[in-house]
């Protein structure tokens, strides 16, 4: 099994208003339940990832997951 460092950076939004006002400070954000989606950057391959094995180890800052691809082809990471 292989440990695998990824770092993954991320960019804060804030959501504006048409007056330019926060939603998050203001009563239109009460009707916000779906938070907006940004494009990603990069995609891995997962079979570049798993390279060739079922279970990789995920090193993100202190803390290490475990991403496994099943018998029914899906992908599950857990802490």
């Amino acid at each position: 099994m292989r440990i695998i460092t990824i770092i993954i950076l991320h960019t804060a939004v804030t959501l504006m208003s048409d007056s330019a006002t926060p939603l998050s400070n203001s009563s239109e954000a009460q009707g916000l339940t779906t938070p907006m989606r940004m494009e990603p950057r990069v995609v891995l391959d997962s079979h570049k990832l798993l390279q060739g094995e079922n279970e990789v180890l995920i090193q993100h800052g202190s803390e290490v997951y475990r991403l496994r691809h099943t018998r029914n082809g899906k992908l599950i990471l857990t802490k």
